[in-house]
């Protein structure tokens, strides 16, 4: 009897240790791809919360937050996410990066902390295109009435993360420049972040653990979808992503290798999850298409994938001083000398229209 007992007990309380959904939360979405487990929602909202790049990088690496359930390489245990500042000016790229192996890392998704010439804040964070797919992009809802996320909050105290509702508090509106990471970001002693770790070298406080399933990774991060801080868009508001960042971005061949395998499809556990809605594509307010007209002969076998770059280290940071190549001027048409008239012939035949 007593062992009865002590089974029923076990398994209420296995039972109790489960996500659980109310009929008024939203159907679980998947995107159908690894970004599913590094919801950016929760990850925008650690950033708005820190008072440091290390403070964020800590943050999202606690297993406590429940924020990364990413296993890249599928080697069964939670991937380690690294933080890289880059500086151009009045814009600031947070890039989370996760170490693949010994010689590969994978971007994971960057933020962009921008200031136009007005001094107006914007932020985004947008998941990179092997792990989320084009244009997923989330950011603050700017023109939100009542407050913006957690806006009681001063930078003082350790970062807290909470997984089960969104506490936020009403009162009047609070721009993205009044964040404390953002004030440190803009401030006199902020300095550039290289995360030092590695992989194989980690902080001592963090230990790997094994990932969940999907399924229940989404029941601690279901009430970010439903609330009205955050909301994606197609719109990239910075238009120095695409050459100071999109083009540099650093992949891994064993992502996009387990991608096209069905690797990542384990975390499903064989449920079907409906896709979020479609957002709008977004488009660069720098690049304008122009017609190629020059015929280009392929280098190569149109039906072969191209294998995607690989960075071993730090992405490298663009240097605004070094001179753009230039092209050139084309060395003008060697022209041949006017044809000197026949002796031999009369003068007549050999004037213009003379007989021949």
């Amino acid at each position: 009897m007593k062992k009865a007992m002590l089974g029923i007990t076990i398994l209420l309380l296995s039972l109790l240790s489960f996500p659980v959904f109310s009929q008024n939360d939203p159907e679980p979405e998947a995107l159908g791809l690894p970004g599913d487990n590094l919801n950016l929602y929760a990850v925008l909202d650690v950033f708005q919360k820190s008072k440091t790049l290390e403070d964020f990088e800590r943050a999202i690496n606690d297993k406590t937050n429940t924020i990364n359930n990413l296993d890249l390489n599928n080697d069964r245990n939670i991937d380690y996410i690294k933080v890289i500042s880059q500086k151009n000016g009045d814009s600031h790229f947070i890039i989370l990066q996760v170490p693949i192996n010994e010689k590969e890392n994978q971007d994971v998704a960057v933020i962009e902390v921008g200031k136009d010439q007005s001094g107006a804040m914007a932020v985004q964070i947008i998941g990179d295109e092997d792990l989320y797919g084009k244009n997923y992009i989330v950011e603050p809802s700017y023109e939100s009435a009542g407050g913006t996320p957690n806006p009681g909050y001063t930078g003082d105290k350790t970062v807290i993360v909470n997984n089960t509702t969104n506490n936020y508090n009403n009162g009047g509106y609070d721009s993205v420049g009044s964040w404390p990471v953002v004030i440190y970001l803009f401030s006199p002693v902020y300095y550039v972040y290289q995360s030092p770790f590695y992989w194989g070298y980690y902080p001592s406080y963090w230990h790997p653990w094994a990932p969940v399933y999907y399924y229940d990774y989404w029941g601690y991060h279901h009430h970010y979808y439903t609330n009205r801080y955050y909301h994606r868009t197609g719109i990239v508001r910075n238009p120095t992503y695409y050459y100071n960042y999109a083009d540099r971005r650093t992949r891994s061949t064993v992502v996009v290798t387990n991608r096209r395998a069905g690797t990542y499809k384990a975390t499903y556990n064989g449920r079907t999850f409906k896709k979020p809605a479609e957002i709008t594509r977004a488009v660069s307010p720098t690049r304008v298409a122009t017609p190629n007209t020059r015929k280009v002969t392929p280098t190569r076998n149109p039906s072969s994938p191209a294998t995607p770059r690989t960075s071993p280290g730090t992405p490298r940071t663009p240097n605004p001083s070094a001179p753009r190549a230039t092209t050139s001027p084309a060395a003008p048409r060697a022209t041949m000398p006017p044809r000197a008239a026949n002796p031999r012939r009369p003068a007549s035949q050999n004037a213009p229209g003379g007989r021949r």
